[in-house]
């Protein structure tokens, strides 16, 4: 069945984001250092947008800004660049080009028929297949791939004479725009672009079918066939439900072809077949939907550290369950989503409108401030991919899986997606790597599996593994190296890897602890300082309360022991100082975290961590200070006889001590915008 169009939904983009080649010039060359800057504004401008405006002018406010700012006196233009054939022309545009892939990890897609400041390029056919060759000679010098997505034609306007009046327009030609993807060919699997996208919603939506009919490239027949071979355990075959994180990949090759047995001529694809042929890699965590796997799903958003959440709607059930939950920590978190409407075959016209409609409505509220984006054509997909670094953006997609309705258009939208880590993870500095999951492997010994957030790693590093149940750090060696079942030499920064580790046994690791250089000179730490936004509680939040607790791949029950209010409700934010109940945690500043006990969530961020040494300096201090307040309080009393029982407890010292070491101030800024929009 089609899509249905609900006549209340918002427009699609009208204009195509300008993405043309040249962005550099002698005097601003383009760099990282400026895409970090050309980020920044858009990031500011979208903060300052208000929603009273109409949602029409959003959109074109921030369709073509990441490619609009980039206009600059340019010795040529782009036309120019394109249809000059001398020497000095194609080695500019070679040089432009290999930039170009730099800043987009070895992809661009670019915009033919633009220039920078928007002005048509006026392209024939003719000229566009020498644009398209030319541009496909430079690509090869740097051993990369050209490929036209979508190539359309446009109707050049104008008056026919002086003396018209302006509402008598003819057309003289036509031109031709197009879409084009760059991308280098397949080198070694080290060096795969690789996009994490976390793929959430309530149960029965139809996540893990649809994933197994994108990565198994096969159709479902409507009873869940093609959902069983994502299934990691006997109870969740039988059930059809997800209870644990499960993993897929989906390779495109560096022409943007889906990697599939017909491709390579094989029966069947392993990871390392797909890896081999595939220039980038996307890694689908399927989550569990159910609620009583919601501590699961929680820890599979914050310790995996996804590019993006894939948000699954059934259209035949609408916005139900936990589905509100997922999209709620989604926007805490500062992810970007993108959701996807399921089961457009068997739901009725009327059932598929409300559906839209109420989640148009969702996504447009104060609490969630998205703009909701149907794509339904090719052009909106190119677009909206190119726009997508916006978080205020949210594509929408309908789809069937028994039918195949809408899934080209999710699957050239997932060929062209890139990620904007920019800045996000660095591989000059000392290592850090996250572990979310431990195996034992015969013949091969402990293996954990997780995500490395800083610097690189090559097999035979030690580094300090820990902190175990007494915050000690140990130090190991990496025996081998995995990238997607494949052995590889060395992994860096942003990249998922799996790490045989020599003489650990596996019982001596947990999830939740890191691998760090031992240049950090880590230390585990009980108590850190937050400063926290309260996103529900029935009541109030006080001393003691317990929480569990997310921050990056820790997962652990907490403790407040300290807060710089009385009482906290929902909507309010406060610096608190919490302390694990269990074992110490290695922690970094500025990390996100997630608390949850029942209905209650809180988002913040850790602003300061606690040593042993400290606090046992800090309750020395406050023993101290009781012991010279009990003295002055027998003195009072044995001064005012008619008061005896009036004198200070030695214990309320420590308290007030540990209250003063976190340095509470009620004035310091809030938490992030995101988490004051959720």
């Amino acid at each position: 069945m089609a899509s249905t169009t609900n006549p209340t939904e918002p427009p699609t983009f009208g204009s195509p984001g300008r993405r043309s080649l040249v962005s550099s010039s002698p005097d601003k060359p383009a760099s990282s250092a400026w895409a970090a800057s050309s980020a920044a504004a858009l990031a500011h401008r979208l903060a300052a947008t208000s929603l009273d405006e109409p949602l029409e002018g959003q959109v074109d406010g921030i369709a073509p800004a990441t490619d609009l700012e980039e206009s600059a006196v340019h010795a040529l233009s782009a036309r120019e660049l394109y249809l000059d054939s001398t020497p000095a022309s194609f080695a500019q545009l070679v040089s432009l080009l290999r930039t170009r892939l730099e800043n987009g990890m070895g992809e661009s897609l670019l915009e033919l028929g633009i220039e920078d400041d928007g002005t048509p390029m006026d392209l024939t056919p003719t000229d566009l297949a020498t644009c398209v060759a030319t541009l496909t000679r430079a690509a090869n010098d740097l051993n990369a791939d050209v490929t036209v997505i979508n190539e359309h034609a446009v109707n050049k306007a104008h008056s026919s004479s002086a003396t018209e009046s302006s509402d008598e327009i003819s057309t003289s030609s036509s031109f031709v725009r197009a879409h084009i993807l760059v991308r280098r060919r397949p080198g070694k699997v080290q060096d795969l672009l690789e996009l994490r996208i976390s793929v959430v919603g309530n149960v029965d939506a139809g996540k893990s079918t649809l994933l197994g009919v994108l990565t198994k490239n096969v159709l479902d027949d409507g009873r869940g066939k093609a959902r069983l071979n994502l299934f990691r355990h006997k109870h969740e075959v039988e059930s059809g439900r997800t209870s644990s994180v499960g993993l897929e990949i989906m390779g495109f090759t560096s022409k943007g072809e889906i990697v599939t047995p017909s491709l390579l001529g094989k029966i069947k694809l392993g990871w390392d077949d797909i890896c081999e042929s595939a220039t980038k890699v996307l890694t689908f965590m399927d989550l569990a939907g159910h609620e009583k796997y919601l501590k699961t799903t929680v820890f599979g958003l914050t310790g995996t550290s996804p590019d993006f959440v894939m948000l699954m709607i059934g259209s035949n059930a609408g916005i139900i369950g936990m589905t509100k939950e997922h999209l709620g920590l989604a926007l805490a978190l500062q992810v970007p989503v993108f959701i996807v409407i399921t089961k457009i075959d068997m739901c009725p016209d009327n059932v598929l409108a409300s559906t839209i409609s109420q989640l148009t409505k969702i996504l447009k509220s104060s609490g969630c401030r998205k703009i909701p984006i149907f794509l339904n054509t090719t052009e909106d997909v190119l677009t909206t991919a190119g726009n997508f670094v916006s978080e205020r953006v949210c594509p929408i997609f309908q789809v069937s899986n028994v039918t195949g309705a809408g899934l080209d258009l999710l699957k050239l939208f997932l060929n062209v997606l890139h990620a904007n880590t920019l800045g996000k993870y660095d591989a000059s500095q000392p290592t850090e790597y996250d572990i979310t999951d431990t195996f034992s492997v015969p013949g091969v010994g402990t293996v954990v599996s997780g995500t490395i957030i800083t610097g690189a790693v090559h097999v035979g590093d030690q580094l300090l593994l820990g902190p175990d149940s007494t915050g000690t750090f140990t130090p190991t060696i990496i025996k081998s190296i995995q990238r997607k079942r494949t052995g590889v030499p060395v992994a860096f920064a942003g990249q998922s890897a799996s790490f045989a580790l020599k003489k650990v046994k596996r019982s001596a690791i947990r999830k939740g602890m890191v691998m760090l250089s031992k240049s950090l000179e880590p230390k585990a730490v009980y108590e850190f300082e937050a400063e926290i936004l309260v996103l529900y509680h029935s009541t109030t939040i006080s001393q003691k309360y317990q929480a569990m607790l997310h921050c990056g791949c820790v997962r652990q029950t907490a403790k407040i022991i300290g807060m710089d209010r009385q009482v906290l409700r929902t909507g309010d934010r406060a610096f608190v100082r919490f302390r694990f109940i269990q074992h110490p945690e290695y922690l970094k500043l500025g990390t996100r975290l997630l608390f949850r006990e029942g209905r209650t969530k809180g988002v913040g961020k850790v602003t300061r961590v606690f040593t042993d040494s400290e606090i046992a300096a800090a309750n020395k201090a406050a023993d101290l200070a009781a012991g010279v307040h009990d003295q002055r309080g027998s003195t009072a009393a044995s001064a005012h006889n008619h008061h005896p029982h009036q004198h200070p407890k030695s214990g309320q010292g420590r308290v007030n001590a540990a209250n003063a070491l976190g340095h509470h101030h009620a004035s310091t800024p809030a938490v992030g915008s995101a988490a004051g929009k959720a």
